[in-house]
């Protein structure tokens, strides 16, 4: 899971966000985004090698001004359901061909 954060901040996903009450936040900038500011371009889905219930996913997030950045969050059951709520909202361009 670090490799694939550290491959995304060399291709320019460097914000980190968080969820702080209903808005997105970019931390080093302070920025905050609605769910119609964000787009979801790219994510990874990770299980624990010693426990599979150890579930993570990376999300690969562009805003609308530019700022690119990633967020990782459980999987599953140990989700976050805030922040799962949220980003039902946000709308997801990934390239399957990539």
């Amino acid at each position: 899971m670090a490799e694939a954060v550290r491959a995304l901040e060399q291709r320019g996903f460097t914000a980190n966000f968080e969820l702080i009450g209903k808005t997105f936040r970019a931390v080093e900038s302070g920025k905050t985004f609605a769910p119609g500011d964000l787009t979801i371009v790219e994510h990874h889905r990770f299980e624990g090698a010693s426990d599979p219930e150890e579930l993570a996913v990376v999300y690969a997030i562009q805003a609308k001004d530019g700022t690119r950045g990633t967020l990782v969050d459980a999987y599953g059951v140990y989700a976050n359901p805030d922040l799962s709520a949220f980003l039902k909202d946000v709308s997801i361009q990934e390239d399957r061909a990539a």
